[in-house]
Formats: structure tokens, sequence, C-alpha cells
């Protein structure tokens, strides 16, 4: 099988001054886990979590645990990252998660 490795760009949600875009890393490695998508945000942050709740999260609010994902308007998700110190928004473009999911679905379909 064959890694699926995307660069986007996506904003901090924070009540400090916009950032802007910020680089991060969208990865998929069905070698190592069919069933888990992995964000690299900047600096060591990178995030494993269930692709289906990736998927799940772009058509409704899922998620209970540390990571959340839910739709924002039309054309934005909302990916939230929960540790005991804090918790991260990060706001996608829909279409560059959508395009990603397509991508890893092509690298490993969903089994039964």
């Amino acid at each position: 099988m064959s890694v699926v490795e995307q660069y986007a760009r996506a904003h901090i949600v924070t009540d400090e001054e916009d950032p802007g875009a910020v680089p991060v890393v969208l990865r998929y490695d069905p070698d190592r886990d069919p069933r888990s998508v992995r964000i690299g945000l900047p600096g060591p942050h990178e995030w494993t979590f269930s692709r289906a709740l990736l998927e799940r999260g772009l058509r409704a609010p899922a998620g209970t645990g540390a990571v959340r994902v839910w739709p924002c308007g039309r054309v934005q998700a909302v990916v939230e990252f929960h540790t005991d110190r804090g918790v991260e928004v990060v706001q996608f473009d829909s279409k560059t998660l959508l395009r990603f999911l397509r991508r890893t679905y092509i690298a490993e379909p969903v089994r039964g």
C-alpha cells in the first residue's frame, strides 16, 4: 500500500492575533494503521485519530474524546484537539479534507 501525504494550510483559532494560515500535513499510512489518519501541526504536534471520525465530522459534529470534528458553515470544517493542557482548534477548508479522504480510500478502501 502507498502512504498518502497531503500538505495543506489551516487556521489555528485563537483569542490572540490571527497568525494567518499555517502549514499542516495530512497523512495516511495503511501499512501502519488502515483505520487512522494523522494531522501534523506546526512544531512537534501530530495527532492520530480515526479516519471514520474525520469523515463523519465533515457531515455533522462527531467525536467525544481528544479529537472532535464538525462542519462550520458550507465550506469550512473545524478539528478540535483536547489535552489536559488545553484545546487547540484548527479550521480547514472542507474540500481539502474531502480531497485527502478520497485519496485515502483509493489507497485503502473501507473493509466490512
